[in-house]
């Protein structure tokens, strides 16, 4: 009898601790840390990094490892930059590229983001789709540009198409990713709250993939970006205006290298300035959501 008082009562000390240490947890407060510290470390690297590639580069010209008319100085790319200021033509062709990339890829999350629903969740749309799906994924972005030229003309739908079939299958395959990694208590927790059809979708399948989620979302946008330059790249033409693609193809029609590299510095600047404002913020908050991260 005293055994079983004494069993009983390390359990129930047991329970307590754990009990304790699970309250403790949820004592735990996530903190932000002050917006300066962050743009501090996120800044500060970039910078460093962005500065030593300028000294070796002026390095290398300076003793004239090779000649000019394969790697530029920094200060001629810097003239070809401020030339395009003071014309004000920079910002006009920096944002032609960026609003048909941003729409592009809204309308690849429209279309990929129930795609995805539909394959993970539909067994027989899997088995006939998810192949399709990942082998576009595998298939260059530039592929596409000859029949999308051919089936709409070199116009914005040409454009749309390309960044369409490059981002659709990554924002697709990336939710199934997410779903496939969902715990099954979680759905079946889910339909016994009557979480189930859309409401299930929402509140239960989305929130849970959102890490893999988020990760083809990223994808996608690089997808988009490359499809984009890509098309600009091949399909020229004065009614689709002045694009980044274009003003790298430009310089190479007219042996301009300095500004075949800005274009090369202008076009990596927005991919690096995207993921920067809108991805790794949405990352910060879904991991500190979790309690994955203390610290942002």
């Amino acid at each position: 009898m005293a055994n079983t008082d004494t069993t009983a009562k390390n359990r129930t000390d047991d329970l307590a601790g754990l009990e304790a240490g699970l309250d403790a947890l949820d004592a735990v407060h996530t903190h932000r840390t002050p917006t300066r510290q962050v743009l501090l470390k996120k800044t500060l690297p970039p910078l460093l990094a962005i500065t030593l590639v300028l000294l070796v580069w002026q390095t290398l010209v300076s003793l004239k490892v090779t000649d000019e008319t394969k790697l530029p100085a920094p200060s001629a790319v810097w003239d070809s930059l401020s030339q395009m200021w003071l014309k004000g033509t920079l910002l006009d062709v920096i944002w032609t590229s960026v609003s048909r990339g941003l729409l592009g890829f809204l309308l690849a999350l429209a279309i990929g983001t129930p795609l995805g629903l539909l394959v993970a969740r539909v067994t027989f749309i899997r088995a006939a789709i998810g192949p399709i799906l990942q082998g576009l994924q595998s298939l260059p972005s530039v592929a596409w540009v000859p029949p999308a030229v051919l089936w709409f003309g070199l116009n914005d739908a040409m454009m749309y198409t390309v960044i369409l079939l490059g981002a659709v299958p990554s924002i697709a395959n990336g939710l199934v990713s997410g779903i496939d990694h969902i715990p099954p208590l979680y759905l079946r927790a889910g339909r016994t709250l009557g979480a189930t059809g859309l409401l299930g979708a929402r509140h239960v399948i989305m929130p849970a993939a959102l890490p893999g989620y988020l990760a083809g979302l990223k994808q996608g946008w690089a997808f988009s970006w490359r499809s984009l330059m890509a098309a600009e790249i091949i399909a020229s033409s004065p009614d689709l205006g002045l694009g980044l693609g274009q003003l790298l193809e430009n310089g190479r029609n007219n042996i301009d290298l300095p500004g075949v590299f800005l274009a090369i510095l202008l076009i990596l600047t927005v991919g690096i300035a995207i993921d920067l404002l809108i991805f790794s913020p949405l990352e910060r908050r879904t991991l500190r959501t979790r309690g994955l991260l203390v610290k942002s």
